[in-house]
Order: structure tokens, then sequence, then C-alpha cells
């Protein structure tokens, strides 16, 4: 079996096109869903963002109900649903909901973003979620795979605040439980819920759902020790943080119990997700992820997804080396070239992480060269 033989999978943030709207990039996205379907990928994830301008993706539920009907055969789920953002039941309510008319479709991906330490931070200086421990002194290249030094945290935090203040989540108040909200979500699901007196809690259209659940992680902290300790699936973000990859699925794999729960797996399973800019050559593709690094910019200094500018205006742009250095880890890890090129990059990754699945997020400034890329991803592994 060679790597080719994994399915490929997409994560979608329904990006705004450059003078478009929230509506224009809901379109793309169905439309996007519609073509990926059609080139064979297993899966189409969209990601939960809050209180940008680039992109259209912050309600997961609705996206995910949108697509699902607009689809016929590919899984649909969100990549992730963010914790504690919405409450557990309101989770399994929606999702439940979404896979009553779509059963054996729905991927309810679980993620985690612990508000309360990013907010102790701007309060009190306490660090920000990261991997922990200290940054390798240089990058490291494992069996062929690029592991870059991590980037410290940083950048503007006033859009957390901000958001921190909408959802009532403050640095002082009740620390949420990541594995407590995953486990009441599989409760309400799987009929095990119960009341405060014990009795029997019921939760429709939840309750027998037939959708999976998955757990995101970006390092191998919570979330991943969570999903292995669940027996559930795990998608581990190389295209977040690429330096803790390894981190990640080694700590799930550690932490997994064969058939934990009735939604429980009898054995590991990894997704790993990936960067990925294809064109008909490298030098066209390369042209085509040219923004790329600014748009990561906005991310990293606390503006947040930003509308992708052109290539032309990407080339115009002057950098600082801070600048740079903010964004060295994401821009050397994208992956980007021909369809040969990328299929071979991909292949390194599934074997380096040992996936069982691929999942590509693309980004380009035109809607069209989005779709040709997934299409010639697609079209070159399928060949095999």
């Amino acid at each position: 079996m060679t790597n080719r033989s994994l399915p490929l999978s997409v994560l979608d943030l329904a990006p705004v096109p450059a003078g478009g709207t929230a509506a224009d990039a809901i379109r793309n996205t169905i439309d996007l869903a519609r073509a990926t379907e059609r080139a064979g990928y297993r899966r189409y994830w969209v990601a939960e963002h809050h209180l940008v301008t680039g992109v259209a993706s912050s309600s997961t539920p609705v996206l995910v109900a949108l697509l699902a009907g607009a689809t016929e055969r590919i899984r649909v789920g969100s990549g992730a649903v963010l914790m504690p953002n919405t409450p557990p039941l309101l989770v399994a309510e929606q999702f439940g909901t979404i896979a009553a008319l779509h059963p054996g479709r729905i991927d309810l991906g679980v993620g985690r973003f612990d508000l309360q330490r990013v907010l102790a931070f701007r309060e009190r200086g306490v660090p920000p979620p990261g991997p922990g421990g200290p940054p390798p002194a240089e990058e490291r290249v494992v069996d062929g795979l690029l592991i870059p030094r991590p980037v410290p945290p940083g950048g503007d935090l006033t859009q957390f605040v901000t958001l921190g203040a909408m959802l009532g989540i403050t640095a002082d108040g009740p620390p949420s439980d990541y594995a407590q909200e995953v486990a009441d979500i599989l409760s309400y699901l799987d009929g095990t819920a119960v009341r405060s007196d014990g009795e029997p809690l019921h939760v429709l259209p939840a309750e027998g759902a037939d959708l999976d659940v998955w757990v995101l992680a970006s390092t191998g902290g919570a979330s991943a020790q969570v999903a292995g300790a669940s027996g559930l699936p795990l998608a581990a973000a190389y295209h977040v943080f690429p330096h803790a990859v390894l981190d990640a699925v080694e700590a799930y794999r550690a932490a997994f119990r064969p058939g934990a729960g009735p939604r429980g797996r009898e054995r590991p399973y990894v997704a790993v997700s990936a960067d990925v800019v294809v064109a008909d050559d490298d030098a066209t593709a390369e042209e085509l992820a040219a923004p790329y690094a600014q748009w990561v910019l906005g991310i990293r200094s606390g503006r947040g997804a930003e509308p992708y500018v052109t290539p032309e205006e990407a080339r115009a742009r002057t950098w600082t080396d801070a600048e740079r250095a903010v964004v060295a880890d994401r821009v050397s890890t994208q992956i980007v070239g021909s369809p040969a090129t990328v299929a071979e990059k991909l292949e390194t990754l599934a074997r380096v992480t040992g996936a069982d699945e691929l999942v590509v997020t693309t980004i380009t400034t035109e809607h069209a060269d989005r779709v040709r890329s997934y299409e010639l991803l697609a079209k070159v592994w399928n060949a095999g």
C-alpha cells in the first residue's frame, strides 16, 4: 500500500474574495464542496473563526447544514467547532439535527481554544497557549519532513479580549474543562447523560445521531490526550503549528484507549492537515501562493484573517526581518507546486506522521484557482 492510497479531505475557511461579500464566500464554499465531491475527496470540513474580515466560516453548524444539503455523498463537518465558545448541549443538538436528515455523512470535529489563558496573558503576563518547553535551536528535517522552529506567541490581543467579552469569558472566570466538555457531548449523543438527580437525560435529536466525533489538536497537549483517552479519531494540524505535529500524534497514540465508549475506535486513526497550493507547474503555483505570507502575518499580528490580496500586491509589499520571522514556520511548510511536486511532499507528510488520511486546506486570490488546485491534486493522487 502506498501513501497515495490514503484518502484526501478538505478543510475550508470560506475565504471572502477581495471586494466581495460573505455571501460570495459562502456560495464559493458550496461550489468547492460540490467540486471536491466530484473529484473524490472523502470529507469537507469548515473551521470556526470570529470577528475577522477575510473568512465567513463563523457558524460551523449552519455551514455544515448548507453543505450537506448541497452535496450527495461527501462527508461534511466541522474542523472544528471550538470549546468553550458553544455549550456542549447546543453542539450536540446542532449536529444531531443535521445528522437526522443526513445520517452517515456528518462529522462533528471538536476543537479547543483556551481564551482564558490568552486573556490572562493580556492582563498578567501569563504565557498564552503554546507547545510548551524551549524551542529547538534550529529547524530540523525528520525523514524528509520539515519541522520548523516554533514562533513565540505575540501580537495584538485586542481581538481576543473583545471576543471574550462578547462570549462572557474572562481571565478570572471558572476554567473550562475540555475533557468534560467532550465527555458531555458524547453522553448526549450516546444517550448516557443523566440529570443531577441521577435520572436519565434524553437530548433529542442528538441522542443516537448517526455521526462521527473527531478531536482536533495542534500540539501534544490536552486535545490530543483527550482524543486518545476517548478512543476518538484525531486531526493533527500541521498547517497551524507545524513544529508540533509529531508531538500531537505521539501524545494521541500514547493516550489511546481502544473502544473507549460507544463511539470509541479499536485503533488510533489520524488525519493530518497541510496548507497546499497546486497549479499546472511549480512557477504558477508559487505565484498563486505569493499572498500567503501576508495573510498569515495578519492572523498572527492580531488582526485576524483578512481578505486575500493579489499576487501582484503581495510581491510589491516591503517586509521587515521581524515580520518574516513571524510567518517563517507557516511559509516554509506550505506545500506548493505542480501536482507531482505536491503529491510527493504529501506522501512524505503521511509517511513521517503515520497518517491514515490527509486534510488539504487551500486559499488563493481567485476562487477558480482554488477549485483547480483541488482538482489537479485529486487527479494525480487518485492515479496512484
